[in-house]
């Protein structure tokens, strides 16, 4: 009984990536050539999101300052969720829904970069974010599900929206851990040229 069940968690979660594949892959792209640009001319990418998505934040973070999967410089990037002075000082002070939008005032300039992390779309220090970054000139790269919720509404031409189309929240974190390597990638591939060898 057991086996089966993880047998289904398995199918489930392979089934949800080939159907989101043909879905996905341009605006994903688009998304890209946002990172890569952002990147290229001097900018900074600051990513949120909370619990799982704040773990994303970080692993993206992480790939883009040291690396993904082959040796390149340094790459601008800084999640949100890490310091827990600046959270708990703005959460006690400001209220929660302002954690990231006031480092997002404080820290991003025009030509800079957010990505939004939020499986629901309605997170509201996520959405909050995104106001911030809008007044900064900043791009947005959103990834949700369930819809896209809030977030998707507030998005402009010029963001991308990558939202999974599923409403379990598991799949949602496992396809946006999928995203976020083919971020990285296109971004490596986009300033580097690729590889020879496919990924």
């Amino acid at each position: 009984m057991l086996e089966q069940r993880i047998r289904q968690q398995f199918e489930e979660s392979a089934q949800l990536k080939l159907q989101a594949a043909p879905l996905l892959a341009e605006p994903v792209a688009r998304a890209v050539d946002a990172m890569a640009n952002v990147l290229g001319n001097g900018g900074k990418i600051l990513a949120c999101g909370n619990g799982g998505s704040a773990a994303d934040a970080q692993h993206f973070a992480a790939e883009l300052v040291g690396r993904f999967e082959r040796e390149r410089p340094e790459l601008a990037a800084l999640a949100l969720s890490t310091d827990s002075s600046i959270l708990t000082a703005v959460g006690n002070d400001y209220g929660f829904d302002q954690v990231f939008a006031r480092q997002v005032r404080a820290l991003g300039q025009a030509g800079d970069l957010l990505l939004a992390i939020s499986t629901s779309g309605s997170s509201p220090n996520v959405i909050e974010a995104v106001r911030a970054a809008q007044e900064r000139d900043m791009l947005v790269v959103a990834l949700t599900g369930k819809g896209g919720g809030k977030l998707g509404s507030l998005l402009s031409d010029v963001d991308v929206h990558l939202c999974v189309p599923h409403d379990r929240t598991a799949r949602i974190q496992e396809l946006h851990l999928l995203l976020l390597h083919c971020l990285c990638d296109g971004v490596d591939c986009t300033l580097m040229g690729n590889p020879e060898e496919s990924p």
